[in-house]
């Protein structure tokens, strides 16, 4: 009897494990679409956020992120790819914020500030049209100039 009391007292005060929900992986980007740019990095950054055990050091970061690059954008990676020992801090596998901003620089869109501030002076309520869906319009247009 002791024994169950004292098993039963243990596993009480024992949190309860938590696992991390699985998320989906990111669509592979090859590049030849400046607006998909953006919801790749979010894409990646939501599991780094889900997973910090396994994505706390920038590297593991770019690799994974690596890992669905294709075409032309898999073109661009390969010759760092055949660099792999380098462990300079400045070295673009290395280093998330280099790695995110080159992907920006060479496959975003270099207008996007512009066309989104361009859509909202444009932007109007259609007639008949939700409230929610101008405002939810209104606020993707906003996002996209603020950063």
């Amino acid at each position: 009897m002791a024994n169950l009391q004292a098993a039963s007292s243990s596993e009480a005060s024992r949190p309860p494990a938590f696992k991390t929900p699985s998320m989906k992986a990111p669509e592979c980007f090859d590049g030849t679409q400046p607006f998909k740019v953006r919801s790749f990095i979010q894409s990646c950054q939501l599991i780094f956020h889900n997973d910090l055990a396994n994505f706390s050091q920038d590297r593991k970061k770019v690799l994974y992120a690596t890992s669905f690059l294709i075409g032309r954008a898999a073109k661009w990676i390969e010759p760092y790819l055949s660099n792999l020992t380098n462990q300079d801090s400045n070295y673009l596998l290395n280093s998330w914020s280099l790695f995110e901003s080159q992907l920006f620089t060479l496959f975003g869109d270099p207008n996007e500030v512009r066309k989104a501030e361009a859509e909202l002076d444009s932007l109007r309520m259609k007639e008949g049209g939700h409230v929610s869906l101008y405002i939810a319009d209104f606020r993707i247009l906003v996002a996209r100039i603020g950063d």
